[in-house]
């Protein structure tokens, strides 16, 4: 197995755009870009903190220093220290961690059936050009991802990646053909039970030369789709059984043909990943324009919620022994055993919002003051006067995973939610 790192360094504001470039893209097949405006201005910056702010995090030997990322200075900067303080937690390379454990036994899904064939790509800086996580995967210029309400932003032309495939065109001009690139994604989101600000996905990646079809006699975009499907469906079987499969026709802007492939699991079909034949462009753009190739995504939160029984997208996160002693090395598929539920404590907030308003603007609100104690926020009522002016209300879940919350830290959480949503989004309280 061969795992490439990204080489040990000094992260400063100067060395910025040259980190950024050591950095892999990956478009989310399986879950898709989510938006409720097709731009928003970033949140105000605020002084009141209930996150500790870290100074620095690492990643595999990268310092990355907190005013590199997180900036006063720049108003297009909407990364809050919440988000900053994931940086360089990579669960994904915890051999002990449900993430790290699917991770594994997909690597050896490949390791047996395509032996030293696909390079491992792990430890590729999260931080990246817009041109890599946009632009090269052919994501239009007024396509809503790009948008400050769905993409955390370093600057302008710097962002946390939205997916893996940030780095398929650099690997590409590298000259690798055959690759899998695991990494922590981040996109701004709503709040419930399977969103999470910060999530983790792998892309696989393979190139075909003109020699591979003709021999086969068949036309190459055929050749790779079928390739493709064949590949993808002894991975399903790897990973769920004998499953029934299906093949649903779908639309993605860096593949043509696309797919998306379902299993029938637990009496449902579950949608496991998307993947497609790769549109020549990406392939032209690296010099490879005689050549074909496809590619797949997968959302590995998504597909170990299922596999281990999780319940709840927050518990990857969690550092209580009562769930990280659950889970061993090499051991697919154990059963989440709950070690407890504690009560949920419900709030509604009640507001006229103004034209700028988007609800991801006002989960991140809620996530910087309550952190990983609310559960969900979720619209319950919406009308509009004969004013014309728009009423949302939102009922907040706050719920720990480990402890009961009192009456008075909830209200404490909510009070100080009202003020803020006053303060920075403009609406007016009800």
């Amino acid at each position: 197995m061969t795992i490439f790192s990204v080489q040990s360094t000094i992260f400063t504001r100067a060395s910025l755009a040259i980190l950024s470039t050591n950095g892999l893209k990956r478009f989310s097949f399986a879950s898709s870009f989510s938006s409720n405006a097709l731009y928003s201005s970033p949140l105000p910056k605020t002084k009141k903190r209930r996150f500790p702010i870290v100074s620095a995090v690492d990643i595999g030997g990268v310092t990355i220093a907190r005013n590199d990322v997180v900036r006063d200075d720049d108003p297009t900067n909407n990364v809050p220290d919440s988000i900053f303080s994931k940086l360089g937690m990579q669960l994904h390379r915890r051999d002990k961690h449900p993430l790290g454990i699917l991770k594994n036994a997909i690597y050896d899904y490949f390791d047996s059936n395509y032996a030293k064939q696909f390079e491992k790509f792990e430890d590729l800086s999260p931080i990246v050009t817009t041109k890599q996580n946009f632009d090269d995967v052919l994501v239009p210029a007024d396509h809503v991802s790009r948008s400050l309400n769905d993409t955390y932003y370093v600057d302008s032309e710097t962002v946390l990646r939205c997916h893996t495939s940030a780095h398929q065109a650099e690997l590409l001009r590298d000259g690798h053909r055959r690759f899998l690139v695991t990494g922590d994604v981040y996109r701004r989101d709503s709040i419930d039970s399977t969103h999470y600000p910060v999530f983790h996905q792998m892309e696989g990646f393979c190139v075909f030369s003109p020699e591979d079809w003709n021999e086969s006699g068949k036309d190459s975009t055929l050749y790779a789709a079928e390739d493709l499907k064949k590949c993808l469906e002894g991975l399903a079987r790897h990973l769920f059984g004998g499953v029934e499969m299906r093949w649903v026709d779908t639309y993605f802007p860096f593949t043509e043909p696309s797919f998306e492939l379902e299993i029938y699991f637990k009496e449902d079909w579950l949608e496991v990943l998307g993947c497609g034949v790769t549109e020549q462009r990406i392939l032209k753009q690296s010099g490879l324009e005689n050549n074909v190739a496809w590619a797949f995504g997968l959302g590995l939160e998504r597909l170990a919620m299922v596999l281990f029984d999780i319940p709840d997208i927050r518990l990857f996160w969690s550092d209580d022994e009562r769930f990280t002693s659950q889970f061993k090395k090499g051991e697919l598929g154990v059963k989440f055993k709950p070690f407890s539920k504690y009560p949920p404590c419900y709030k509604d907030i009640s507001f006229w919002i103004s034209e700028s308003f988007t609800e991801n603007n006002f989960c991140e609100v809620v996530r910087g003051i309550a952190g990983d104690l609310v559960e969900e926020v979720k619209l319950i009522d919406s009308f509009t006067n004969k004013k014309g002016m728009t009423s949302h209300c939102y009922r907040i879940v706050f719920r720990s995973m480990e402890r009961s919350l009192t009456d008075e830290e909830v209200n404490d959480l909510q009070s100080k939610v009202r003020d803020e949503v006053q303060r920075k989004l403009n609406v007016e309280l009800r």
